[in-house]
């Protein structure tokens, strides 16, 4: 009696542990992608207020970066983002706050191979591109980075002013 108890508590104990790491969903701590401060992702359905085409690649003198690095967008405006990796090495764009790109940059450095293919970012293959399409809800300054290790050091962020 008191081994299936113990067989019955460990079991109820493991279904609650599971419960809850399926309520936190995938990924790292401070990884979640429910909620965006830079806005939402946008409805591919309904028309975009423009197309910005960014551009991903390194240069001779070993610095990666955006072309453009810097995006200015009005408040509400819907936005077609389109990615193009034209460079040697993998490449993402992650659209978020400064800080919560700090912290998902954390993240890459213990998981460098982590994918990316969510609302606010994807990674591409060299000579790979893609798309986000994204509604700019709050006013604010938020950045697009590579998080890739030792991407971001060498230049590969820019920012996005809302007004």
């Amino acid at each position: 009696m008191k081994t299936r108890l113990s067989a019955l508590m460990g079991a109820a104990a493991a279904l609650a542990l599971s419960a809850g790491l399926a309520l936190a969903g995938p990924g790292e701590p401070g990884h979640s992608h429910k909620s965006f401060a830079a806005g939402e992702p946008g409805d591919p359905k309904k028309p975009v207020a423009r197309t910005i085409e960014v551009t991903m690649k390194e240069t001779e003198d070993a610095k990666m970066l955006f072309e453009p690095n810097r995006v200015e967008i009005k408040r509400g405006e819907q936005v077609k983002f389109v990615l193009r990796n034209h460079g040697q090495v993998d490449h993402e764009f992650m659209l978020d706050t400064p800080e919560r790109n700090a912290k998902h940059k954390i993240a890459m450095e213990r998981n460098p191979d982590m994918e990316h293919d969510d609302p606010n970012g994807k990674r591409l293959a060299p000579k790979g591109s893609n798309e986000i399409v994204w509604r700019f809800t709050r006013p604010g300054t938020f950045e697009f980075a590579c998080l890739i290790p030792g991407h971001y050091e060498s230049g590969m962020h820019g920012i996005v002013v809302v007004k």
